[in-house]
Formats: structure tokens, sequence, C-alpha cells
């Protein structure tokens, strides 16, 4: 769990500490709203971007492989971007989103070999580490920029430290998982399993609530601060509304498997994370601005309700580590594209309106229909190799 822990805090802190800092890039580049948008939403259009090329590899590598190469790239990525120059910028930005994609499918797989009665318990704190990382970096973003007198640059090239040294504490287990596999017996290729999860109407449930909750993840991380700014907040003080709403969703992701044992299925997960998202929205957006910090915790409680729902239902509808590791790479990669769409999607509508009011109106449409996927794939069934173990009931821990 500790080892899991290490990598998970550094899957989104190189994408949650721009958000702070965002107006001093976007003035010291003079980038445009759609450019300053761009730089949040490229490497959230690659998180999922190993998944869709995992299905055409013969013997995809070891998750501990993978975790390794993931922290050595991300690594690459963070200090990339600190050039001062426009195009490192967005280069950096796009490997540290590969990075963090392989990062992403890895880890559910690895989830499920390892701790397959206990799901969404592992899942949940998993989550409480990614949340915990996301709220650490956009907290102190501009608190150690003032510290130390220094420029953006300063805190979100720190970001690089911890991320050398998870990938230096899995390295001896990654190389232990390569000796096992050249000792291994030949295994059949993955591409068969891999088309039958892509044709299953359950996979493209799961991928779609996948995609929808992490669509309005991201419309928080790129521009719940800017919002927050807009409406008379300074810069600091919006950088800790994000913090909270990143540091509460730890509490929502705990709450999943306290609440999944008292439930028959995960629906109602579902409904009651469309409802708390709809609420934090509409609150943050329309409500008096002093009452943000309220409507920060309901959203928070929403999002780690909803993004620890999602993963767990990687493990829990597979009837396997192998069904999981292909299920992971569709849901996160199809998911993280459509995910991409919010952030430009609410800064091209801001730019053309003027205001919030419309790109506000378009994420509640988008919570309402997350509810109908979310809802499919929260019922008690798994994907498996045959027609047979296809409709067989999750096992899992908490609700077997």
């Amino acid at each position: 769990m500790l080892v899991i822990v290490i990598v998970a805090v550094n899957l989104r802190p190189a994408i949650a500490a721009v958000g702070p800092v965002l107006t001093e890039i976007r003035d010291a580049f003079g980038l445009s709203g759609t450019a300053a948008g761009a730089l949040t939403t490229l490497p959230l259009a690659f998180f999922g971007s190993y998944g869709l090329v995992a299905p055409f590899l013969r013997r995809p590598p070891r998750g501990e492989t993978l975790l390794v190469t993931a922290m050595a790239l991300l690594v690459a990525g963070l200090l990339l971007r600190l050039l001062d120059a426009p195009f490192p910028l967005f280069a950096g930005s796009l490997v540290a989103g590969i990075a963090i994609s392989i990062g992403n499918i890895a880890m559910p797989a690895i989830i499920k070999r390892d701790h397959p009665a206990r799901i969404t318990t592992v899942t949940a704190i998993y989550t409480v580490a990614v949340s915990g990382g996301a709220s650490i970096a956009s907290g102190l973003a501009v608190p150690v920029e003032d510290a130390f007198g220094a420029s953006w640059r300063l805190p979100l090239g720190l970001l690089a430290i911890p991320a050398a040294l998870a990938g230096l504490i899995w390295l001896p287990r990654a190389r232990r998982a390569a000796h096992a596999a050249r000792s291994a017996p030949p295994v059949a290729s993955a591409r068969g399993l891999a088309a039958r999860v892509w044709r299953s109407r359950l996979a493209w449930q799961v991928t779609v609530f996948m995609g929808l909750q992490s669509l309005l993840a991201y419309v928080v991380l790129g521009w719940l601060p800017t919002l927050c700014q807009d409406r008379g907040m300074g810069e600091a003080p919006a950088g800790y509304a994000l913090a909270l709403t990143a540091g509460v969703q730890a509490v929502g992701s705990l709450a999943v498997p306290v609440l999944a044992r008292r439930t028959r299925d995960q629906r109602p997960l579902v409904i009651a994370t469309v409802t708390l998202t709809m609420l934090g929205f509409a609150g943050a957006t329309w409500a008096p601005i002093e009452s943000i910090w309220g409507w920060a915790i309901v959203l928070g409680l929403g999002q780690g309700l909803g993004f620890a729902s999602a993963l767990s239902f990687i493990g829990l509808r597979a009837h396997d580590a192998q069904v999981a590791a292909q299920l992971s790479g569709m849901a996160q990669g199809i998911g993280y594209v459509l995910a991409s769409l919010g952030p430009l999607a609410i800064g091209a509508l801001h730019d053309a309106t003027d205001g919030w009011t419309v790109p506000m109106t378009g994420v509640l449409l988008v919570c309402a229909v997350m509810a109908l996927p979310g809802l499919a794939a929260g019922r008690n069934r798994s994907i498996g190799r045959t027609a047979r173990t296809a409709v067989e009931p999750a096992s899992d821990g908490v609700n077997a």
C-alpha cells in the first residue's frame, strides 16, 4: 500500500499546480485564454493515451515496469517546461500527460491483481493519495513562490523531486518483475481479449462515466481559481479554494467503501455523486462569494465519490486482472480524451460570452447526463472472457 501511495501522490501535481499560477504563465508568454486553457488541457488529453496503445501490444509490460517508466517520463516533462520558451512549456506538459497516463492505467490492474478481495478499499486509499497530491500542489504553489521571492518555475520544478524518488523506490520491483517475465511461460496475445472488452456494452458504460466525471474534475482543476478570481478573490485565496476542493475529495473517496457495505450495488454512490457535484458547481458560480468555502467542500465530496467509484468500477466490473488491464486502458484511454474537452469548451464559452453563466449551465447539464452511464455501470455485473463469466456478479470483498 505504501509504494502504491508513493506513486499516486505524483499523478496530479503536475496539473494541479498550474491553475494557481496560470495567470502568471499566461502573462509571461502572452497566451490567449484559449491557449492558456490548452496548457492545462494538453496533458489531460493524453492522460489515457497509453490505454489507446496497450490493446495493440502482443505482451504489454508488467505494471511495475510501467510505473518506473511513468515516473522517469514525468521528471523529464516537469523539467522540460521550465525552459524559457513557449514550445518547451507545451512539450513538457505533453510529456507529463503521457507519463501520468501510464501510471493511471497501470495502477487499477495492479490493485485488481494484488488486492482482489479489497478493491474498493484499496482504490479509495489510492484515490485519497491522488487527491492529496493535487491538494498539496495547488495549495502550496503560490506560498512557495512568495516565500522564496521566485517565479512560477520554482513550485513547478520542485515537483520533479518526489517523482524521481517514486521511480527509484519502484525500480527494484520492476527489475524483479522483468526477471519473472523472462522466465515465465509464453502467454496468449492480449489483442483478442481487448477486442471482446471493447465490444462490451458494460465496458462502454464504465468508460463514459469515467470520462464525464473526469471532465468535471478537470474543469475544476483548470478553471475554479480563475472563476474565483473573476468573482473578486485574490490569487492565493483562489488557489486555497482549489486546494480545499481537492483535499475534501479524500473524504469522499474514503466514503466509497463505507457506503458500499450498506448498499446492494454502487448505484446509490452514482446518485450521490451527481447530486453533490451539481450543488457544488451551482454554489461556486452563483452563491455569494463569501460562501465559496462551503461549496468547495460540497464539490470536493461529490468529486471524491465520483473518482473513487469510477476507478472501482474497473476492478469490480472486470472478471480478472487481465480483463481489468484492458478495461483500465479503454476506460481511461477514451475517458480522458472525452474529459480533455471540458476545459477547452469552458474556456471557449467564457471567451464567447464574457461570463460564467453559459459555461456553468453546460457543466450542470453534463452532471445530469453522467447519471445515465453511471447507474448502468453501478449494477453488479462483470466483463469476462466468455459469455458465462460475462454475466457473473462482480467479486469483491465489500459487496459480494
